[in-house]
């Protein structure tokens, strides 16, 4: 018995969370996979996809990358002697060339990190991060009115 693979993404089937507001926020760029320095009560939570990226973003400091605003909500059967940081800061895990690349991006060309995504993959945790610029309102509108059109488009073209 074959089994279809999805062709939405990469990590398709194996999503834990995506930050559907980032596309809407940010024109995206460029997409980076980085892995992510967990703790294990935060690992059985993503099992269980207890996980928020909405407020979310990845700061660079000390020339170490970190997810900041990410909750990760603890289960109620975590260990007793643990006291779980739901917004903890974790590093994420990359390498040096790429590291050195972002923070040059975000220095010096005004870029901003943003996760767009957190799935599994070969049993590991990753987060896909987006290399972004801001969007101004006008072009928000412009990215809704474009997916509207679509939409109809679509509509229109099934009902014939």
């Amino acid at each position: 018995m074959a089994t279809k693979k999805s062709k939405k993404g990469s990590h398709a089937g194996s999503t834990i969370a995506l930050n559907k507001r980032a596309k809407h926020e940010y024109f995206i760029e460029e997409r980076i996979e980085a892995g992510i320095a967990l703790q294990g009560w935060e690992v059985k939570s993503l099992r269980a996809g207890r996980i928020g990226l909405n407020e979310s973003y990845v700061n660079i400091s000390k020339n170490e990358a970190f997810l900041q605003g990410c909750t990760i909500t603890p289960l109620p059967t975590a260990s007793t002697h643990i006291q779980p940081d739901p917004t903890r800061f974790r590093k994420l895990l990359l390498h040096r060339e790429e590291l050195d690349k972002l923070i040059g991006q975000v220095e010096r060309k005004g870029y901003t990190l943003v996760p767009t995504a957190v799935y599994w993959k070969q049993g590991r945790v990753k987060v896909e991060i987006g290399l972004a610029k801001g969007k101004q309102l006008h072009d928000k509108r412009e990215t809704d009115k474009n997916r509207d059109w679509a939409r109809d488009r679509a509509r229109i073209m099934k009902a014939r």
